[in-house]
């Protein structure tokens, strides 16, 4: 019975906000109160699904296929625990930010409602036993991110936002499409009968409603060539929004995607063209990621990247590439949501986030410098952190499935794990080792100047 609290709490709570909306520290403290409430019921899911096994719930008492089915094994358990956590701690920031500053550039009266509404549709999302529900959480997530993508209203954000909206339509146009020609075909969208109904179907229908599903999916994940998007959209929200964007909307398209592979679609027949785009993935992502001087546009090309790995970890379709995939996603979740965050409290301390115009915070505040390098070197897969965990089981997974293309992959998750640490360390070396009096702006012009000169 505790199956419908992950996404009831969150709405009562938002529609609590809303009759509050006059009176901020009473939102501040309904919207901390929820989330803790959900973060304490998603524990209690995680544990009875260890002990007991995948339950499920038909609410109102509808039957399958009419109802709405949610259901809590260890996999959904585990991804509400960690999203419910990470959405706790961006909450906490973003009072914290608030009080900070006088409440002048907190988040406005909104900001609640619409934050509790985004975490009850990635609940939803998780919980999901059949594909309507799945994308009914993905329009209350995507609905609430609208919003809160373009906070302020200013033009950057309008423009981030109205890119993000199309792309956020096209994918829900593709899922929606795909939902219609699955049941047309098997007679119900519950994900239990499909997974023995599925089969039945001719190869080429499979294939068809397979890759209509994946393509869905992956726009919502960032998979490359279908990631062209988030690199413009995430950096100009504020940084917790940007912060719960990296961290949690992106993985809701990769559960989706582990959903599709495993229980729909078990028989393989697209693995080869998802370890390409986990390999293309990595690889465009990583190198985007270098070629930046904005800390906020850096980390989103990482973002891009790292979907990579956990796709990689899918499309190997084995028991070790799955765990290694769960895991990282798990992993990631945390890390880049913490460096966003970490990335907001740069932009206090140092009034911008490009790296040319920082210097010196290592020495005007420890503690960021600090909060910054532990999770970039985690990001970076640095021995003993839990990057190198997840990415060495990845890589285990790899190297034993043998066959050239995923051997291929390995090679790509190495290198693509070395641009990584080199895109990390050239903020860390410009932006907190290098001294605050040098003017990367005047030396690039006095090297300019002097370059013309030599010609001339």
């Amino acid at each position: 019975m505790l199956a419908p609290l992950p996404v009831l709490l969150p709405l009562l709570g938002a529609a609590c906000t809303l009759l509050v909306g006059r009176h901020p520290g009473v939102q501040r403290l309904v919207s901390l109160a929820v989330l803790t409430a959900v973060l304490a019921v998603s524990v209690a899911l995680l544990l009875q699904a260890d002990a007991d096994g995948a339950t499920s719930v038909a609410v109102g008492g509808w039957p399958v296929p009419l109802g709405i089915v949610l259901v809590v094994d260890r996999l959904s358990a585990l991804m509400l625990v960690v999203a419910s956590t990470v959405a706790l701690g961006v909450l906490v920031f973003a009072v914290g930010q608030g009080s900070a500053d006088g409440d002048e550039e907190g988040p406005v009266s909104i900001f609640h409602p619409t934050f509790l509404v985004l975490i009850a549709g990635v609940s939803n999302a998780f919980l999901a036993g059949d594909l309507f529900n799945l994308y009914v959480g993905f329009e209350i997530l995507l609905m609430a991110s609208y919003v809160l993508l373009t906070l302020g209203g200013s033009a950057p954000r309008v423009r981030a936002g109205i890119t993000y909206v199309v792309v956020s339509l096209t994918s829900s146009l593709i899922f929606l499409a795909a939902i219609a020609l699955v049941y047309a075909a098997t007679g119900t969208v519950t994900m239990a009968q499909l997974a023995n109904r599925l089969g039945d179907l001719p190869e080429g229908t499979q294939v068809l409603l397979q890759s209509m599903l994946l393509i869905a999916f992956s726009i919502k994940a960032a998979v490359f060539p279908l990631s062209a998007w988030l690199p413009d959209s995430y950096p100009t929200a504020p940084a917790p929004v940007t912060a719960v964007f990296a961290g949690l909307l992106t993985k809701v398209g990769v559960y989706a995607i582990i959903r599709t592979q495993t229980l729909l679609f078990p028989g393989g027949a697209l693995d080869d063209l998802l370890m390409w785009a986990g390999l293309a993935t990595m690889v465009m992502g990583i190198l985007g990621a270098v070629a930046q001087t904005d800390i906020r546009r850096m980390l989103s090309f990482t973002l891009v990247s790292h979907i990579g790995y956990m796709v990689f970890g899918i499309a190997l379709g084995t028991a070790a590439g799955l765990a290694g995939a769960i895991f990282y996603v798990a992993h990631h979740i945390a890390i880049q949501t913490t460096l966003f965050l970490v990335a907001g409290l740069v932009e206090r301390q140092g009034g911008s986030t490009s790296v040319d115009r920082l210097g010196g915070l290592a020495k005007r505040s420890p503690l960021l410098a600090f909060l910054f390098f532990v999770p970039a070197m985690n990001l970076a897969g640095i021995p003993p952190l839990s990057g190198f965990i997840g990415k060495l089981g990845l890589l285990e997974a790899g190297v034993a499935d043998g066959s050239p293309l995923a051997l291929t992959l390995v090679a790509g998750g190495v290198v693509t794990s070395l641009l990584t640490l080199l895109a990390v360390a050239r903020v860390w070396t410009r932006a907190f080792w290098r001294p605050p009096t040098q003017e990367p702006a005047a030396d690039t012009a006095a090297a300019a100047a002097s370059d013309a000169g030599g010609r001339a």
